[in-house]
């Protein structure tokens, strides 16, 4: 009897636990570290976004969508932006500095996506007519 009495609690008690956790749920503007009100700024800034954002630009680069001079001045404009966030973080980083590294990398990332996206193929290829100059 001990036994079946026991094994009722201990399911009673996780059937009460498991919505209380499923609740802890953010909904809204938290969801994931780059979407919403705050974009991840209790996180790293640039770390992740600087590597995705350089792994997006050779994947331009294999792809054909990027021509090596798009992608050498995409490149140069992300290492400028890593460097200067190097420099916000010396003395610790302010909300306008936060904002204003989030604005440069969301430049750079509307960028990548406007060259891959521009027609300019790296073969010599024109969308329009398919010809080769």
């Amino acid at each position: 009897m001990k036994k079946i009495l026991l094994s009722i609690a201990a399911v009673s008690a996780i059937a009460a636990a498991v919505p209380a956790v499923a609740s802890a749920q953010a909904y809204g503007y938290d969801r994931g570290p780059d979407r919403g009100y705050d974009r991840g700024y209790n996180q790293d800034v640039g770390g992740d976004r600087v590597a995705r954002l350089d792994e997006r630009i050779d994947r331009g680069i294999r792809s054909g969508g990027l021509t090596r001079n798009e992608a050498w001045r995409l490149k140069g404009e992300l290492r400028e932006t890593a460097r200067l966030e190097s420099r916000y973080r010396r003395g610790g980083l302010s909300g306008w500095e936060r904002e204003d590294l989030d604005r440069r990398y969301d430049r750079i990332s509307a960028q990548i996506r406007y060259e891959r996206h521009d027609r300019d193929y790296r073969d010599g290829r024109d969308y329009r007519d398919g010809r080769r100059y």
